[in-house]
C-alpha cells in the first residue's frame, strides 16, 4: 500500500478545482448524457431477439444463441480495453474519449438499421465494444468536476441517471417499435446519442489536466494504480455487487411465474419488479452522499451489503408477488448505496491524473461480473430458482465481512500517484 501523504499534498477532490458555475454545468452535461445515452441504448436492445428473428432466424434456440453472442460481445471487448482507454483519457482528456464514444454509437446504431444477417449485428456490436465504456468515464469526470466535499453527490447523481435511463428505455422503445418497427428504432436510438453528444460539446468544460508525468517525470501505470489504498478491495467489491445485481435478470420472470401469477400477467409483474429494482437502486445512489456525511465509506458499504443480503434472503420465504416487489426495492436500495459508496471511495483514493485508468480497471471488473452473472445464475437456477437469492445473500454477507475487516478508513488526502520512468 502507499505511504501516507505529506502535509502539502492536496486531496484528490481538490485537484483541478473549477468554479461553481462550471461545476454545475458539467454535472448537468454528464447527468444528461448518461440518462439520454442509457435510455437510448435500452430503446432497442431489449428487443434484439425479435430483430434477430426478423433477419430470418426461425429456430428459437438459434435466436437465443445469436442474441447472447450479440449482447455479450460488447461488454467483453470493453472490459479488455477499458484500462487502456482510461490511461489515454488521463493523458489526452476524458471529454475527448466520451465524444469519440458517442460519435461511434451514432454511426454504429444507424448501421444496425441496415443489417441483413445476424453476423452483421455481431460484428457491429464487437466494434461497439472497442469504443464503449463512456459510462465509467462520466463517473470519473463527475469526480473531477465536483466541488470540494461533493464527490459523492456528483457520482451518485450520474449513477442515478444511469439507472433510471434503462428503466424508462424499454417502455418507450416498445411503444416506438410498435409504431415504426424495430429497424427504424435504431435510428431513434442514434438520435438520442446525437442529443447527448451535442449537449456534451456545448455544456461540458474539462477541468485543467493534472498530468502525473509532468509533476514527477514518470508515468502512472496500471500496476501502480492498483497500489492505491483500498483499490484492489474496491475492485472485488464492485465485481461482487455487479454479480448479485445482474443475477436477477435471467430468473426474475421465472420466479414470478413460480409464485402462481397468471401466465398472461407474468411479464407485467416481472416488469414492475425490474422497474422497482431500478428505482430502488437509483434512490440508493441518491441517498449515499447524505449517508457518507454521517459515516465512513467502510460502514456505508458494509451496512448496505447487509441490508441487501437480508432482502435477498427474505425472498426464500416469499409466496406473494407483492412481497417479492418489496424485497427487490430494498435489495436495489442496498446495492445502490454500496456501489456509489465504493466508487466514491475509489475517486477519493485515486488522484485526478490517474482516475481514467483507475475507473477503467473498475469498469473491467464490473463488465466481467456483468458477463459472468447471467451464466452463473442460470446454472444455479437449473437446480432451484430460490437458490439464486440464497447465493446472492451469501455473497453480500461475505462482501460486508471483507469490507469491515480489510477496508482502510478514508484519510483526508490520498497519496501522490506513484510513477515509473518512461
Amino acid at each position: 500500500m502507499l505511504s501516507a501523504p505529506d502535509p502539502g499534498d492536496q486531496p484528490a477532490e481538490a485537484v483541478g478545482v473549477i468554479d461553481a458555475r462550471t461545476a454545475r454545468l458539467n454535472l448537468i452535461a454528464l447527468t444528461a448524457a448518461s440518462f439520454i445515452g442509457f435510455t437510448g441504448f435500452t430503446l432497442v436492445m431489449p428487443f434484439l431477439p425479435l430483430y434477430i428473428a426478423q433477419l430470418g432466424v426461425r429456430d428459437v434456440a438459434t435466436v437465443a444463441l445469436w442474441t447472447g453472442l450479440c449482447l455479450g460481445v460488447t461488454p467483453a471487448v470493453t472490459a479488455l480495453l477499458a484500462p487502456a482507454w482510461g490511461r489515454i483519457a488521463d493523458r489526452y482528456g476524458r471529454k475527448l474519449l466520451v465524444v469519440r464514444s458517442l460519435i461511434s454509437f451514432i454511426l454504429l446504431m444507424s448501421a444496425m438499421a441496415f443489417v441483413r444477417h445476424p453476423w452483421h449485428v455481431l460484428a457491429l456490436r464487437a466494434i461497439q465494444g472497442v469504443f464503449a465504456g463512456y459510462g465509467a468515464l462520466c463517473l470519473a469526470m463527475a469526480a473531477d468536476s465536483a466541488r470540494p466535499g461533493r464527490i459523492a453527490q456528483s457520482i451518485g447523481l450520474v449513477q442515478t441517471a444511469q439507472r433510471l435511463g434503462p428503466a424508462l428505455g424499454p417502455v418507450l422503445g416498445g411503444a416506438i417499435a410498435a409504431v415504426v418497427g424495430i429497424r427504424t428504432t435504431f435510428f431513434v436510438t442514434a438520435s438520442f446519442y446525437l442529443i447527448a453528444l451535442v449537449q456534451m460539446l456545448v455544456l461540458y468544460r474539462e477541468p485543467p489536466p493534472q498530468h502525473a508525468d509532468a509533476a514527477s517525470g514518470g508515468r502512472v501505470t496500471i500496476r501502480r494504480v492498483l497500489s492505491f489504498e483500498n483499490l484492489l478491495l474496491l475492485i472485488v467489491v464492485i465485481f461482487g455487487f455487479q454479480l448479485v445485481d445482474r443475477s436477477l435478470g435471467p430468473i426474475l420472470p421465472l420466479f414470478v411465474a413460480a409464485l402462481g401469477v397468471r401466465p398472461g400477467d407474468v411479464t407485467f409483474v416481472a416488469g414492475i419488479a425490474f422497474s422497482v429494482l431500478a428505482c430502488g437502486a437509483a434512490a440508493g445512489h441518491h441517498l449515499t452522499a447524505s449517508l457518507l456525511a454521517r459515516s465512513s465509506g467502510r460502514h456505508a458499504i458494509a451496512g448496505a451489503a447487509i441490508v441487501a443480503a437480508l432482502a435477498a434472503g427474505a425472498v426464500q420465504f416469499v409466496h406473494d408477488w407483492r412481497v417479492l416487489v418489496a424485497c427487490t426495492a430494498v435489495f436495489g436500495l442496498g446495492v445502490g448505496v454500496a456501489t456509489t459508496a465504493a466508487y466514491t471511495a475509489a475517486a477519493t483514493a485515486i488522484p485526478s491524473a490517474s482516475r481514467g485508468a483507475g475507473f477503467g480497471v473498475l469498469t473491467s471488473a464490473s463488465l466481467a461480473a456483468m458477463a459472468l452473472s447471467p451464466i452463473l445464475s442460470g446454472f444455479v437456477a437449473a437446480t432451484s430458482i430460490r437458490a439464486v437469492f440464497v447465493l446472492d445473500a451469501v455473497v453480500l454477507c461475505v462482501l460486508a465481512l471483507i469490507v469491515r475487516q480489510l477496508m482502510v478508513e478514508e484519510q483526508s488526502a490520498p497519496a501522490s500517484p506513484p510513477t515509473e520512468d518512461a
